[in-house]
């Protein structure tokens, strides 16, 4: 049965949707009334878990075409049968991949690269596709931001950021799972990155968007990655696979933190005071680095009763800062994870 393992939940998430949005979601039924059950309960995973903006800025028509080709993929594929629901709901069906714009898209890339993956391993499929996708976008620097996987392939040229919605989309409509990771600073100079991140017969490799190799797990970056303080990856279920290391969430979407596949990492607690030396529950906590002129946030928490979090990070030197919402003061120190790996800071 289509997503047998995550009907009620997703049943229950539709109602909890159709409570919050409650005109919007007798539109939505009513137009799922002449579609297949199994259309239906993908069309309700969607919107259960898109952010709202998703929900009024495009139409219902607009995600059939993913749930259409997700459905295609769960019947014909010889891929799905080999990973959990979870990867085929958050990393296949899903439509968004970060902030882009959405337009349909996965059957029109799967009737590009269907003949290219025929017969192949994942592995093989993956590197096939990403050798394609070489050959129709190329990098070049703009402003925009940020654009549709289909748009991006008709322009032909696109940042990295661009490149990954491009190669992510057209993996899912492949049914290989598949995610943009970023740096969104890194430690060693200025700048950022964004590539892709695909699920193969068991564990996550990484590749260059757009930058075909003969083997996985290879890119330029791969040792500008080694000495990051931060990868992560967006991720718009609130269920993340097991085993993800959760770092908050920043609008819509949960922030994954993918470090430790890049880069040697060591654990780092920070301790939140006030004058009197309690602990401060409910203090935000920021990891930031110094980077184009500018200490950029890395990564972004709250303290628990005890006043503390944690966080898996790269070696190196980070600005913390923590502040309580709503009140004036905050505290600042920088942190070299080289040497240490706590600090206390008093507000």
């Amino acid at each position: 049965m289509f997503l047998e393992k995550n009907r009620d939940r997703i049943e229950k998430d539709f109602e909890d949707f159709s409570r919050e949005l409650p005109g919007k979601a007798e539109e939505i039924k009513k137009r799922m009334e002449a579609l297949s059950p199994d259309i239906v309960i993908g069309m309700k995973y969607l919107y259960s878990n898109m952010p709202y903006s998703d929900v009024g800025n495009y139409t219902f028509d607009t995600y059939l075409d993913y749930v259409q080709q997700g459905i295609y993929l769960w019947e014909n594929s010889p891929y799905v049968k080999n990973y959990p629901e979870l990867y085929f709901l958050n990393y296949v069906l899903f439509h968004r991949t970060n902030d882009e714009e959405i337009k349909p898209c996965r059957t029109y890339f799967w009737e590009k690269i269907k003949d290219k993956v025929q017969g192949k391993t994942m592995v093989e499929a993956a590197l096939e596709i990403n050798h394609w996708c070489a050959g129709e976008v190329m990098y070049q620097g703009t402003d925009m931001r940020t654009g549709s996987a289909l748009e991006i392939y008709r322009s032909g040229v696109g940042r990295c950021g661009e490149e990954a919605v491009f190669v992510v989309n057209v993996m899912r409509s492949a049914g290989i799972p598949a995610r943009p990771v970023y740096v969104p600073r890194w430690s060693h100079c200025d700048d950022n990155h964004a590539w892709v991140e695909l699920w193969c017969d068991g564990k996550w490799y990484f590749t260059g968007a757009c930058e075909p190799l003969m083997i996985l797990n290879k890119g330029w970056f791969t040792n500008a990655s080694s000495r990051a303080m931060m990868v992560h990856s967006r991720l718009f279920d609130l269920f993340p696979a097991e085993g993800e290391d959760v770092i908050g969430k920043e609008g819509a979407a949960v922030m994954l933190n993918q470090t430790t596949r890049y880069a040697r990492v060591k654990t780092v607690s920070v301790k939140v005071t006030d004058k009197e030396g309690a602990a401060v529950k409910g203090a935000q906590v920021q990891f930031l680095v110094l980077n184009m002129g500018e200490y950029f946030p890395i990564a972004k928490a709250e303290t628990d009763e005890k006043g503390t979090v944690s966080l898996v990070t790269g070696l190196g030197s980070v600005r913390v800062l923590a502040f309580l919402p709503g009140m004036e003061g905050f505290a600042q120190a920088d942190l070299d994870t080289r040497a240490q790996d706590e600090i206390s800071l008093i507000l």
